[in-house]
Parts: C-alpha cells; structure tokens; sequence
C-alpha cells in the first residue's frame, strides 16, 4: 500500500488516480438507469428516489476523494455510503419484512452498533491496510441475512434472489477492495477501480429489487403488489 492510500495513486495531483476517478461514473449510470425504472413503475416512490439520489452521491464523493484527497472530501465519499446502507437496511425491514416504525428504528439501531462493533473489532487485529475493507464485513452479513429471511417468505423469491445475487457481486467487489493494498507491487493499476464499477452493480440491484417489490404511493410503509418491469 503506497504512502497515499490507494495502489493507483503515485503522487499528489487532481489526475493521479485516473482509473479510480473516472470508475466512479459507474455510480452515476446505475442512478440514472435505476431513476428510469422508478419513473416507469410509476414515480411516486419518495423514499425510493431518496436512495437513487444517495447512489448519485456517493459517485460524486467518491470522485471528488479520488481527484482531491483532503478531509472533506473524504466524508463526501463515506457519509452518503452509509447513509445508504442504514437507509436502505430501514425501508428493507418496512417494505419487505413488514415491520413497523419502531420495530424498524430498533433493527436499524442495532445493525448500526452491529457494523459498527464489528468494523472496530476487526480493526484491532488487522493490518492497517485491511481496515477500511472490515467496516464493510456487517453490510455483507446484513445481504445474506435479508436475502435468508426472504427466501422463507411467500411472494418475495424474486427480491430474495436479487439480493442474494448483489450480496455475492459486494462479496466479489470486497475481495478486489482488499487486494488493492497486497497486490500492489505487481499489479500498479491496483484493483479499487474494481470494488466501484462492481458495487455500482451492487447498489443498481437493490434498487431494482426495493423497485419491483413496490411501496406505494407516498412511502415505504404503503403496500401494493410488486411492480412488474421488464
């Protein structure tokens, strides 16, 4: 891992990380494309749009991070991820789980501890390269869980199946994310550009997935048929 954090970066200007910049439209075609497919299921889905506008973000965060390397823009890149994982972990637990609002509130507050404890505890018995890539370990449990709990549910294989399929893709993605770091010496390009083009893959699924289940008019909590989009 090179003094400047990522493989690609070899110094201190706007274009050193060329591929791990230019990736980050990979974020922004997923948005665009997912918006499309809220439009033609109806547009009203607010919560939804939400998240597809989080997507958006995050590809612009992340650009700027990669571009211009400084404090800001670094939570520029962190803090719309998380606010799309807790966000979408919450209208998970609503629409596809049934819950309630304070059922949901506490799921989703312990899942934030959860990710939380477990991104510092493995911190503690990393390498300080890896420790970036562990936060991310409770998101990864969180996709299978979800997808587990689907499975077993009538009317929701198809949400399940997509999610299943995202939580393998994130698995894949996380896998290149670590590497960055150790295959370094070999591989100059570095594989981070990797963990965005697959995690804008990541993020478009779950979108198509929350899409098709359906929400309603106005909101998560409202409940309809799932949307047919082909």
């Amino acid at each position: 891992m090179r003094a400047y954090g990522y493989c690609e970066r070899i110094g201190g200007q706007v274009w050193d990380e060329p591929w791990n910049a230019v990736t980050n439209g990979a974020f922004l075609l997923a948005a665009f494309a997912a918006y499309r497919l809220w439009r033609r299921a109806g547009g009203h889905d607010r919560p939804l749009l939400m998240l597809i506008l989080l997507v958006g973000a995050i590809g612009i965060g992340s650009f700027l991070f990669h571009t211009a390397p400084q404090p800001w823009t670094l939570a520029a890149d962190v803090v719309p991820i998380q606010l799309f994982a807790f966000s979408y972990f919450a209208l998970a637990l609503v629409r596809f789980v049934g819950l309630g609002p304070a059922a949901t509130a506490l799921g989703t507050g312990a899942f934030f501890v959860f990710a939380l404890s477990l991104g510092w505890g493995a911190a503690s018995f990393l390498p300080p390269g890896l420790w970036g890539s562990a936060g991310y370990a409770a998101f990864l449990l969180g996709l299978g869980g979800m997808a587990g709990v689907l499975w077993r549910r009538d009317g929701s294989r198809e949400t399940a199946r997509i999610i299943a399929l995202a939580g393998l893709v994130f698995a894949l993605s996380l896998t290149f994310r670590t590497l960055d770091g150790p295959l370094c010496d070999n591989l100059p390009l570095g594989t981070h550009w990797l963990w965005h083009l697959l995690n804008a893959l990541v993020l478009y699924g779950l979108l198509v997935a929350a899409i098709r289940h359906g929400g309603g008019v106005g909101g998560a909590g409202s409940r309809r048929a799932p949307t047919a989009i082909r």
